[in-house]
């Protein structure tokens, strides 16, 4: 299970990074080429973008320290799950409430709902015990 664990916080890291440099490096670019703008972002949306940028490579930084530090490797994996979770409950809220996003958001949504249970299956022994009775370790 501990190679299952770091190989997910690795892969988190390298997707986090890509996606996370793809906002800000040129949110021009990635405007106009993922969300399907007419008009290039103003400068708060820009600003918005390079803030998600550095927020995205911190959170990927942290887990690739996690993938290759034992006793992180929950704490990140716990970290994952709610950042997939909280993400995904906001993007379906907004599809609720605003409608269908760009096709790659609408890929995020089903990314971020995979991740959810696959970390709750890797932790379950750790925090919940074998059959949700116990907090501690088994």
């Amino acid at each position: 299970m501990l190679q299952v664990k770091k190989w997910l916080l690795i892969l988190s890291f390298l997707t986090i990074t890509l996606i996370g440099l793809m906002y800000g490096l040129s949110p021009p670019w990635f405007v106009g080429t993922f969300l399907a703008a007419t008009m290039p972002p103003d400068i708060d949306q820009s600003h918005m973008l390079r803030a998600m940028m550095t927020l995205y490579l911190a959170l990927g930084g942290f887990w690739l320290y996690c993938a290759f530090t034992d006793a992180y490797r929950d704490a990140g994996v716990i970290v994952l799950a709610v950042f997939c979770g909280g993400l995904v409950v906001g993007r379906i809220t907004s599809v609720i409430l605003d409608g269908l996003p760009s096709p790659v958001l609408v890929l995020y949504i089903f990314m971020e709902l995979g991740l959810v249970p696959l970390c709750v299956y890797l932790l379950r022994g750790k925090v919940w015990g074998r059959r949700g009775e116990s907090l501690r370790e088994e």
